[in-house]
């Protein structure tokens, strides 16, 4: 009896051992595969509204975006609000890696060119790596090319050059709601008076609502330190709905700054909300694939 008691139990408890190590086997396993999840779509596109956004260009992506400011409101339908003058920047954006993102524009306001690079130190995730927050770092260069108004004193070449650098810091805490903080300082290599300075430190907060699967609310506001740009100089503020149609984004607002390159917005817009100096203005972007980055990796 205790023989076929034995037979019984015998093979019902190796059973019972290998599937208990199975189970853990395949527990460890589980842990070896968890995955990272990153935060995705903070924003529509790598811009808020003049602001860089917290994204990047994508790997193998062009980004080509088209700018337009008009004049200000306060003519009405004499100018249609604006719309009898516009200024424009076109630029190109190009992803090298999800993390790596450089930049050329053209800008109609002071005839300015400039680049960027940009690069995401640290990005929103969750599982495997928990990361809070999204950190990335902004170096830009500016050239303004128009003539010189006053062509007989000496001007030198060194005085039309700008230099910008930012940290975009910023979360996604939701699908409906995205903050962001850019602390920021500009070097202009010349100013107009003694009085201003030749470096401004300023601090830039933007956020996203998510309004629906193809439309959101943005709003941006550059608050600059007092006592460091002429006093005919406003903090740049913009208001705006993106909408999502593809291909393109088309992102439609209203702002008090006329230059779209970001160390004139930030320095140099002169108009006041507060007296309908206001403008209409658009971004549409338009993005290229011109690799499959997925395919070559793999």
């Amino acid at each position: 009896m205790k023989n076929k008691l034995l037979l019984f139990v015998l093979p019902l408890s190796i059973l019972a051992t290998q599937s208990f190590a199975q189970g853990s086997l395949l527990d460890e396993l589980g842990k070896d595969e968890e995955t990272i999840e990153y935060a995705k779509y903070s924003f529509k596109t790598n811009r808020i509204i003049n602001m860089h956004s917290l994204e990047n260009t994508a790997e193998g992506v062009l980004d080509m975006k088209i700018s337009h400011r008009f004049g200000t409101i306060d003519e009405g339908f004499y100018d249609l609000f604006g719309l009898d003058a516009a200024t424009q920047r076109i630029g190109l954006d190009y992803g090298i890696t999800d993390n790596l993102t450089v930049g050329v524009n053209r800008n109609s306001v002071r005839k300015a060119f400039d680049g960027f690079v940009k690069y995401r130190v640290l990005r929103q995730s969750t599982g495997k790596v928990n990361m809070p927050i999204t950190l990335s770092v902004l170096s830009s260069m500016a050239i303004e090319t128009q003539k010189w108004s006053d062509p007989t004193r000496e001007n030198y070449f060194s005085s039309r050059l700008f230099y910008t650098h930012q940290l975009l810091i910023g979360r996604k805490f939701n699908d409906a709601f995205t903050l962001e903080l850019a602390p920021t300082v500009v070097h202009r290599n010349l100013v107009a008076t003694k009085a201003e300075k030749n470096t401004v430190l300023a601090m830039g907060i933007g956020g996203r609502v998510r309004l629906n699967r193809r439309t959101t609310f943005n709003a941006e506001y550059i608050y600059v330190l007092p006592n460091q740009l002429a006093d005919n100089y406003k903090n740049s503020l913009s208001i705006g709905f993106d909408i999502e149609t593809g291909g393109h984004v088309f992102q439609l607002h209203f702002t008090n700054s006329t230059s779209m390159s970001e160390y004139s917005y930030i320095t140099q817009t002169d108009a006041n909300w507060g007296k309908n100096a206001i403008r209409f203005g658009f971004n549409v972007s338009r993005v290229f694939t011109m690799y499959d980055a997925k395919k070559r990796k793999k």
